[in-house]
């Protein structure tokens, strides 16, 4: 056999190593990077200048650092209607000795999205995940001199970084700047990665605040004037525990922690949560410098069980510390809960105060799945939702009923987004649980089997199908999004519901003009049926359904896969 010249070697050596990883990009990106955007009465993640709708799975904590676990996933994403995939970036991978960088892991995930048409949120586990610290690298572990850990008051040092170490911080910004230069190197055109989180469900564990001796100093020290002024200012429209405290305290703008907020827990954590902010506000400039994408971090919500700050991570982006992280962190775009708790509607809308964008990093699948991104979407005008460990989900039947919701909002993500900008959209989240189904003991599971919402002239009641022939599980939940298209015509995308409709000022009653079942065939959205008759009959009392306002026909949702059905609607006198 012919030996091959090792020029040609080279060249094919040359040509796969081009193949198989992300090139620098040369030209000049096209669009603007992803960013958030106030477009009418909706803040929407722009990507190549349209809103997109984050369909989203995260990973399990380990499963992107390796390329050999991953292939066996990639084919499943898109098949289960995920366009978005939540991954891991561990710190002590990418840069395992101080100063040289290692983007294989990085590279590797980029390739397979593109080839795989998925987009990607990049987790920065580094100085914190769940609160603990176990992604630095080797190199900062084995130094503990320098990077410093948290005490206890007894001067026990815990295995979390300090926030009160510059050399901490600072570590975290260079790597992060060098993450966010290359993404930004090889990702600007194509925009594949879209958002970055960073840390994971930051705060102390064990202990309400830090003891060490910087942060004794800092909490015997005046509250930072910037947060003084940010109180002063926006008074009236501060979260309420906040300001009550303030208030309680005697709304002081001057002194130490305990003079400005008095003593106790909540203090401790206020104080906390500055200190993380102020970390994280480094970090964030640094990587926004680099490449200005938008970036969130995630909270670990407060648990029924949970007493104090500590057996939380105290400090971290939780509802009632929002003000304090606008204020020390201005780069970081979004304050996200991790949402496994069962009041969704309530918990969402504490984290949404404020204008703050409704992004979901970690929650459930099945149909209360469905239900929570229907109401994300729908009613809070949010822009992504993920379950976490999709990976684990892909091949249960459980995870079919946000697959089915995830595929139709794609096919129709222009008009859920037009929706939201123009403010013609709505959602009902429905609950039907026995309370002694719940996942932990204390959750509060709210019941609700039916809710009314007005749109233009109508109020639209959506009921939970509770008493039918189609429902017989003991544990149900439903949804309805309904876009307002015209002023008699609406597109309603539901599961495991009913909906209604009465005139909003009481007067005569509301029908059917025509009612069409729809569905996507050949890349469009088609009518399958008129439906009439049984189909849209709802109740046979008529005089009493006229007496309450509308024509006892209404729109019927059976089963926990979604329907889109469009109606026109008709007035009577």
């Amino acid at each position: 056999m012919k030996s091959i010249p090792s020029v040609i070697l080279t060249a094919a050596a040359l040509c796969l190593a081009a193949a198989c990883n992300p090139a620098p990009q040369t030209q000049e990106p096209a669009f603007e990077p992803p960013h958030l955007e106030q477009r009418g009465q909706a803040t929407q993640l722009i990507v190549k200048g349209r809103p997109f709708l984050a369909l989203s799975g995260e990973l399990a904590g380990s499963s992107a650092t390796s390329a050999l676990y991953m292939e066996q996933f990639w084919p499943g994403f898109r098949q289960a209607g995920l366009n978005t995939l939540l991954a891991t970036v561990y710190w002590e991978q990418l840069e395992p000795e101080e100063g040289k960088f290692d983007f294989t892991r990085v590279d590797d995930m980029i390739r397979e999205a593109r080839k795989n048409d998925m987009h990607l949120v990049f987790l920065w586990f580094a100085s914190w995940k769940n609160g603990m610290t176990s992604h630095i690298p080797l190199w900062m572990k084995e130094n503990q001199q320098k990077y410093a850990l948290a005490e206890t008051a007894e001067g026990k040092s815990v295995s979390i970084l300090s926030t009160f170490c510059e050399a901490n911080r600072d570590a975290d910004a260079r790597a992060f700047a060098a993450l966010l230069g290359h993404i930004r190197e090889v990702d600007a055109q194509e925009q594949t990665v879209l958002m970055i989180q960073i840390e994971n469900e930051m705060g102390l564990h064990g202990n309400t605040r830090d003891h060490s001796a910087a942060a004794e100093a800092a909490f015997s020290g005046p509250v930072p004037a910037a947060l003084i002024d940010y109180m002063v200012k926006n008074r009236d429209r501060l979260i309420p525990e906040f300001r009550a405290a303030w208030e309680k305290a005697g709304a002081r703008t001057a002194g130490n922690w305990e003079q400005v907020f008095g003593k106790g827990d909540y203090t401790d954590e206020l104080f906390m949560a500055w200190h993380y902010a102020s970390y994280i506000e480094k970090v964030a400039a640094a990587g926004k410098e680099a490449y200005p994408i938008p970036y969130f971090v995630n909270a670990w919500l407060v648990q029924p069980e949970d007493r104090h700050p500590g057996t939380y991570p105290s400090g971290g982006p939780q509802a009632q510390n929002h003000d304090v992280w606008r204020c020390a962190a201005p780069h970081v775009d979004i304050l996200s809960p991790d949402m496994y708790l069962a009041d969704f509607p309530g918990i969402l809308r504490r984290y949404m105060r404020g204008g703050n964008p409704g992004f979901i990093p970690e929650s459930r699948d099945g149909l209360k799945g469905a239900s929570n991104a229907a109401f994300l979407f729908g009613e809070m005008r949010g822009i992504g939702y993920s379950p976490m460990g999709v990976e684990r989900m892909l091949e249960r039947e459980s995870f079919v009923p946000l697959k089915e919701f995830y595929q139709t909002v794609e096919r129709m993500m222009d008009k859920v987004t037009d929706h939201q900008a123009a403010g013609t959209i709505r959602a009902v989240w429905l609950n039907g649980d026995d309370p002694a189904a719940s996942y932990k003991a204390g959750d509060y599971i709210p019941i609700i089997t039916d809710e009314t919402i007005r749109m233009g002239d109508y109020d639209i009641k959506v009921t939970l199908n509770t008493a039918t022939r189609f429902n017989t599980a003991p544990n149900y939940s439903g949804y309805a999004m309904v876009m307002q298209d015209s002023p008699n015509e609406f597109t309603v995308v539901g599961a495991n519901v009913s909906v209604a409709f009465k005139p909003a000022d009481g007067k005569g009653f509301t029908g059917l003009g025509r009612v069409e079942e729809r569905v996507w065939q050949d890349g469009a959205w088609e009518t399958s049926r008129w439906l009439n008759g049984d189909d849209v009959q709802l109740r046979y009392d008529i005089l009493q359904s006229i007496d309450e306002g509308f024509s006892s026909q209404g729109l019927r949702f059976n089963g926990t896969s979604p329907q889109v059905i469009k109606v026109r609607l008709y007035h009577y006198d």
